[in-house]
């Protein structure tokens, strides 16, 4: 029979057990490749960890930064991360190379891109002047040169007769641009705003909004997204929705909140020595993220248009209803 003394220490052990705090839980580690995170098209990104809705999840995510979309959806394949925010076109481009992959939360439904032309060349007054000439674009295989290309082809431009070079995207694309090794390219925020305020470049095509995207391409340009293996997917249906979750939180926020509001949460370097003209361009520009997370209605069909300019996937089937789900995003409370 235990004794008083056992009895009371077995008590006070238990109340001290109750008493201490709880070990938090185990958060679960994901890594997200963000395709330029420093750019305005992938503010869901930055913001998301920056609001802390990754950790309310239960989340540790680790978001990795590539220059190029293109580099970032090699690095899904690959297996380096497990998660891509990057152009839905990729989800496109790669069914028919046999890899499936789906965009999971839909963050903007414009490009937000700009075709900009260097002021030493007045000649170029429409994409149909670009012969001979050099255009800039992030990468070979990133979603800037599908637009160019296809662009380029709409103003009756054959692929051959002009050059692209891949150039990346802020102060390396400002460079190539000042050195005259472009005479115009595609870029995004806030890289436009640095070279319009310079004067070094002014507008040919404008696709940071849903009307002049489709003017520019003929319809909604469903174009940043959070991108995912299908496969990793419908084996981690649970984690999903978390991330899910955190990004369309992100999308509500960005929709509920001033430009100025919005920045105020990011790290100073995004700014890009220009915290002005970083809110001015936020608020031009915040309407071409979705507030949901919803593919738009007739976007995947225009992203199809666009990449069956481009010769290696021309005349293939694509199933366009296997490159997105609403599935998550419309379970997000």
């Amino acid at each position: 029979m235990p004794n008083r003394r056992t009895v009371l220490a077995a008590a006070l052990g238990a109340a001290a057990a109750l008493a201490a705090p709880k070990a938090a839980p185990a958060q679960e580690k994901f890594t997200i490749m963000v395709g330029g995170i420093e750019k305005q098209i992938y503010l869901p990104a930055a913001l998301a960890e920056a609001l802390g809705y990754f950790k309310e999840e239960g989340l540790d995510v680790q978001l990795l930064n590539e220059g190029s979309g293109v580099n970032a959806e090699k690095e899904l394949l690959a297996g380096a991360v497990q998660g891509v925010v990057g152009f839905y076109d990729h989800c496109v481009d790669l069914q028919p190379k046999g890899k499936f992959v789906e965009s999971v939360v839909q963050l903007s439904q414009a490009p937000g891109e700009v075709e900009l032309v260097s002021a030493k060349h007045p000649e170029i007054r429409s994409m149909a002047d670009v012969k001979g000439k050099t255009l800039g674009v992030t990468g070979l295989g990133s979603s800037t040169n599908f637009l160019t290309q296809y662009l380029a082809a709409r103003a009756g431009v054959p692929a051959g007769a002009y050059t692209v070079l891949p150039v990346g995207a802020g102060t390396t694309f400002i460079a190539a641009m000042q050195q005259d090794r472009i005479q115009a390219g595609m870029t995004t925020e806030p890289t436009i705003s640095r070279l319009l305020a310079t004067g070094e470049a002014r507008i040919l095509v404008d696709m940071r909004s849903v009307e002049k995207t489709r003017a520019a391409l003929g319809g909604t340009y469903p174009a940043a997204a959070f991108y995912m293996e299908t496969a990793y997917v419908e084996s981690h249906k649970p984690l999903v929705q978390k991330l899910a979750n955190a990004f369309v939180k992100t999308l509500r926020y960005i929709h509920d909140h001033s430009a100025a509001e919005i920045t105020a949460r990011l790290p100073t370097g995004f700014y890009a020595a220009d915290k002005e003209a970083y809110i001015k361009a936020l608020a031009d520009g915040k309407a071409m993220f979705t507030a949901d997370g919803v593919m738009p209605e007739g976007g995947p069909e225009t992203v199809l248009a666009v990449l069956q300019a481009k010769s290696s996937i021309k005349g293939q089937k694509v199933d366009l209803s296997r490159t997105y789900t609403t599935e998550f995003v419309k379970n997000v409370k």
